[in-house]
């Protein structure tokens, strides 16, 4: 099977032909790795736009951070943080991505233009959220999800991390279905950092086609999460601060995209929109047919 067969189309989305690049804008004072730096609808909505400058094909604008030990906002103050982004955003043609867990937000961000939900629970932190999705038709990210992580607990125990998640995905893609949202609008997210330890994360990246088996378009949202910073440490050092994590990022872009991911979702966008067309680039010169002769001729000068 080839990787663009894996890859899929989302249906309510644009077609690319490639692994799509979500740039991600939050509209928060404490997340993980840009708290703060866009906490405001001018901002924001100008973050956005040099993300889709510098290469992505669709913007998540969220409200809430989700963070261990975060604690959650109101739902007064997300629709304040989330919604204008949105609304600015989607009207200059952008392609908007909602992360929330409330269904509030996303029935009012989806009125607002926003394209797709992205819950991060799946469904399972607020019983209205998959009625409003299926209402609305707008396609919508399955993640995997064990609960909220405040207080900073991560309950992340495992026999078979792959076997386990994709089974856990499995029976959330068929709440979700019973539900009324349409096959072909439902996007799996494995969840890589919610509770999950670095080699939870690392086991789930070198097995993607056994998510894939679950037949939907795979979300991957590595972006300077906290294994990266493991991996950049080494056994014995101390990892590098998030902001310091991009080029890692930018690799496991390129690995989910040569996998047959659908989109991967970004802080820093460069890097990571180089990777997935270098890795769209090697995918096309292995296609049958294809001779290299000039490229090589190019190469030898």
């Amino acid at each position: 099977m080839s990787n663009k067969s894996v890859r899929g189309r989302v249906a309510g989305l644009p077609a690319w032909d490639r692994c799509a690049v979500m740039g991600v804008v939050n509209v928060t004072p404490d997340s993980f790795s840009d708290g703060g730096r866009w906490f405001d609808t001018t901002a924001a909505c100008k973050h956005g736009l040099e993300l889709v400058a510098e290469g992505a094909d669709l913007i998540d604008v969220g409200g809430e951070s989700t963070r261990p030990g975060a604690t959650r906002v109101d739902e007064a103050e997300e629709l304040r943080r989330v919604i204008p982004v949105v609304r600015g955003l989607a009207s200059e043609g952008i392609t908007v991505s909602v992360d929330t867990m409330r269904a509030s937000v996303a029935e009012r961000a989806l009125a607002a233009g926003a394209a797709l939900v992205n819950d991060v629970s799946g469904g399972l932190a607020d019983p209205a959220m998959i009625p409003v999705v299926a209402a609305a038709g707008a396609p919508f990210v399955v993640m995997h999800w064990r609960g909220f992580l405040q207080g900073g607990n991560v309950p992340g125990q495992y026999e078979d991390v792959v076997g386990e998640v994709a089974d856990e995905l499995r029976a959330r893609i068929e709440a979700v279905l019973e539900g009324g949202v349409a096959p072909d609008r439902i996007v799996v997210d494995p969840g890589l950092g919610f509770s999950k330890e670095a080699e939870h994360d690392l086991a789930l990246l070198a097995h993607l086609d056994r998510l894939h088996a679950l037949g939907h378009p795979l979300l991957v949202a590595a972006s300077r999460k906290r294994f990266l910073g493991r991996v950049l440490a080494g056994p014995e050092g101390a990892p590098p601060p998030a902001r310091e994590r991009d080029a890692a990022t930018a690799a496991v872009s390129a690995l989910a995209a040569h996998a047959g991911a659908w989109a991967v979702r970004v802080h820093e966008v460069r890097a990571t929109a180089d990777a997935v067309r270098v890795a769209r680039a090697v995918e096309e010169a292995r296609a049958p047919g294809r001779t290299p002769d000039a490229d090589s001729a190019e190469g030898a000068r």
